[in-house]
This record gives structure tokens, C-alpha cells and sequence, in this order.
């Protein structure tokens, strides 16, 4: 009866829809230093029909590679596009690339094709290291809610290719470090916990009674003492993806030795941070990667 019930929800749900963008939307353009050479819309992956595209901003007149920062926008799996993230000048102004990612949303494929499509950006980039003068030692991913998911998942994973299906013969994945914006940890506890999130349903599609495969895109189960140092910021009045989803993954980087900061908001709710605030939090963000001599 419990999986009928799910699988009415997740029809009703796919039938009914979640808006990818809002087509008369119109972004600022990402402002870039001189330095940098811009290639937009470069695909690094294709499944079937769909062509997954990242805009790439990159310096080619250093003596040596650049750390470079993936960034993966949120918006509960069935939302958003890239073009609403050009904010990178902290990133700009530390020396780094930047890569910014679209991936397939579930009314396109569900889970895991998210995931899928962030491995294939990280290996899109190690395989083309050289002509985009980037570091391969020196790769952060990040994001922030459904993207907070995704760049925990994509790092965690490391040299498990579980989900390299579209993007194989890559032997030495990995990241640097991991910037987790009140992303979440996980997937069965936002699908059926308090919140019983709708986003979560709907991206699981017909896994959603599946307690392995849930487990299985759920990054605080790929956490170990090899895992990449990891900083974590989410807000303790988050209404959207729980406070306690952070509290819990630090909880057991900590545990397993892993370099991590966690810095909490008070009162925060799902991002939308004071602008003080979001300054205090780049900072801390650029220190913590400083430590670590992804920034010289």
C-alpha cells in the first residue's frame, strides 16, 4: 500500500510539473577579470538528445595550472539553470578557474542522472587540464542545497565510478576540497523525515522505494578518513533542508579525522544570508582553502 501510495505522488507530481526557468528571466552576465578567457555553453557530457553545458572562465597566462572551483546551482533537483550563479570574485581575485555546471533535472531524468552529470564535469575538466591551464590537484566543487547534494556527492564518490556510466575511463578522480552550502546529506531522511520533501519524491522518481539506492545518493554515507577536507555553512532556521542534515554530516567528518569547518548561521534560513554575513562567510571560505594550499 505504502509504495501504491508513492508512486501516486510521484505521477502526480511529474504530471503536474516543476518550471525548469522562467524563460523571460534575464541574468547579469558573470563579470570576469582581463585575465581570463570565457567558453560558455561548452558541452562536457551528451546522454541521448540532451547535451550537458557548463560556462568556463579560465587563465591561460599564468607560468603554471590554476586551482579551479565547480560550481553546481541548487533548486531541489527540478529547478534552476546556471546562468543564476555570477557571483566569483572572491574566486576570481584567489587565482582560480571556474567552471559553472547545468545538469539534467528530474523532469528530464531522475535520480541518479544529477550525480551522473557531476562526475562527468569533473572529468571533463582532468581530461582537459591542459588546454584549460587548470590544476588537477587543486579542484574544489561546490554548491549550494539540491548543488550543496551534488558537489558533496561528486567528491565524496573520489575513485568509485558507480555513476561514471556516461563518462568512463578516468582512473584518478578526485577533488581537492568540497564547499557544501546547506546542501543535503541525506536523501532519506529529507524524503520521508519531517519535511517529507516533494523535490526529493519527485527526483527519486521510481527508486523511491528503493532503501539501497536512496542510501547510495545519500553523500553521508560516503564519508571516510580519505575523504576531501570539506567546509559546510547552512542556517539553524532553515525551513527547506535541515539544519540537523549539517550538524550530522561534520559530525562524522569530524569522527573520521577529515579537515572540516562547519559554520552555522543563526536564525539563517535557506541561504539568502545578510551581506555582512555572506562576507564573513567568503572569507572564511578562502582561508580555510588557503589552509589547505589549494591557494598559495
Amino acid at each position: 500500500m505504502n509504495k501504491l501510495i508513492l508512486t501516486i505522488i510521484f505521477l502526480c507530481l511529474t504530471l503536474t510539473g516543476f518550471s525548469q526557468t522562467d524563460e523571460s528571466t534575464t541574468y547579469k552576465p558573470v563579470e570576469y577579470p582581463k585575465t581570463h578567457t570565457a567558453k560558455i555553453d561548452v558541452i562536457y557530457t551528451k546522454v541521448g538528445d540532451w547535451e550537458g553545458r557548463a560556462d568556463l572562465y579560465f587563465n591561460l597566462n599564468t607560468p603554471k595550472p590554476t586551482p579551479i572551483v565547480i560550481n553546481i546551482h541548487g533548486g531541489g533537483w527540478n529547478k534552476g539553470v546556471k546562468e543564476s550563479q555570477t557571483g566569483y570574485n572572491t574566486f576570481f581575485k584567489a587565482g582560480f578557474a571556474v567552471a559553472n555546471m547545468e545538469y539534467r533535472l528530474s523532469q528530464q531524468a531522475t535520480a541518479p542522472a544529477a550525480v551522473e552529470d557531476t562526475r562527468c564535469m569533473l572529468i571533463y575538466l582532468i581530461q582537459h587540464a591542459k588546454e584549460l591551464n587548470i590544476d588537477t590537484d587543486k579542484i574544489v566543487i561546490m554548491g549550494g542545497s539540491a548543488g550543496g547534494h551534488l558537489a558533496l556527492m561528486g567528491g565524496l564518490l573520489a575513485n568509485d565510478s558507480r555513476f561514471d556510466t556516461n563518462c568512463k575511463g578516468t582512473p584518478n578522480v578526485k577533488v581537492a576540497a568540497i564547499i557544501d552550502k546547506y546542501g543535503i546529506t541525506d536523501v532519506s531522511d529529507w524524503s520521508f523525515g519531517k519535511l517529507k520533501s516533494k523535490s526529493a519524491l519527485q527526483w527519486l522518481g521510481d527508486k523511491v522505494t528503493d532503501k539501497s539506492f536512496i542510501q547510495s545518493v545519500s553523500p553521508i554515507h560516503y564519508v571516510t578518513k580519505n575523504s576531501p577536507p570539506t567546509f559546510i555553512v547552512h542556517g539553524d532556521a532553515d525551513p527547506t533542508v535541515p539544519y540537523q542534515q549539517s550538524v550530522d554530516l561534520y559530525k562524522k567528518l569530524q569522527e573520521m579525522g577529515v579537515k572540516s569547518e562547519f559554520i552555522t548561521v543563526p536564525g539563517g534560513v535557506h541561504g539568502k544570508f545578510e551581506k555582512e554575513k555572506n562576507d564573513e562567510i567568503y572569507k572564511a571560505m578562502i582561508k580555510f582553502l588557503t589552509d589547505i594550499n589549494i591557494i598559495n
